[in-house]
């Protein structure tokens, strides 16, 4: 990948390597990575080392927006890699790596991953290599690259509506949008009813090309009680789309 395209991380990296490896939250919710306010909607979106793009991916996870906690994971995967000579690149890939998904919420999404049959199509014995060995196969991303909160909390992409906000519809039809056009066939599978109403709006818009959202899947976090229900009510929707997908895949190499 380009090197420009981490202009972003070499405009913050030293100040995120100044913070003691110790730090608190006031560190990182602070005006030296504020990108964007929004004081009538109560909306801050700051910055985090999320750039990394897996070009290589077969298979495409997005979620929201990245919360605290994978903020924190972010920060300090850069910090520890000061002490190293990791180029830009690994250490952005080492951030997505540590940070997407992370804890309970990974081990939800494996499982319902590997129940649809994910992990077979590409080869796997469980999709929990993609978060190991074989991470070259996935990209993990977010519909809002950097973390973003509503009144002080981790957005959860229904208040404010998306769609409806200049500044994060700026960032989907924009900043995401691009950031797909770097995959051109690769299975794209949206985490919750509000990411995949964002990426069927980019589909309309011709954006991306609905063949490739896997729609229907629920979005891991523990504290989403109807995921059970709604991954039961669409599994067999979401097989049949992931049959569908990965054969039109092969029959077009």
């Amino acid at each position: 990948m380009a090197i420009a395209k981490y202009t972003k991380f070499q405009q913050y990296k030293e100040s995120i390597q100044s913070i003691p490896s110790s730090y608190t939250e006031e560190s990182l919710i602070h005006e030296a990575f504020l990108l964007e306010r929004d004081d009538k909607k109560k909306l801050e979106i700051y910055y985090a080392p999320f750039e990394y793009v897996n070009e290589g991916a077969k298979v495409i996870i997005v979620g929201i927006t990245p919360g605290l906690h994978q903020m924190k994971k972010s920060f300090s995967t850069v910090i520890d890699a000061v002490e190293t000579e990791s180029d830009d690149e690994e250490i952005l890939r080492q951030v997505k790596n540590n940070s997407s998904f992370e804890g309970a919420m990974r081990k939800n999404l494996v499982k319902m991953l590997d129940e649809i049959g994910v992990n077979g199509h590409l080869g796997l014995s469980s999709s929990l290599e993609l978060f190991e060995e074989a991470s070259h196969l996935v990209h993990t991303t977010s519909i809002l690259a950097y973390p973003v909160f509503y009144n002080g909390k981790n957005y959860s992409g229904s208040t404010p509506n998306l769609l409806k906000n200049d500044i994060l519809k700026k960032y989907l039809t924009e900043n995401f949008a691009a950031e797909l056009e770097n995959f051109s066939d690769a299975l794209i599978i949206p985490l919750g009813v509000n990411v995949s109403n964002a990426l069927n709006y980019l589909a309309d818009q011709g954006l991306v090309a609905p063949s490739n959202i896997l729609s229907g899947f629920p979005h891991p976090s523990g504290g989403n009680g109807h995921r059970h229900k709604q991954f039961a009510e669409n599994k067999a929707a979401m097989e049949e789309k992931l049959n569908n997908h990965f054969l039109q895949v092969r029959a077009a190499k």
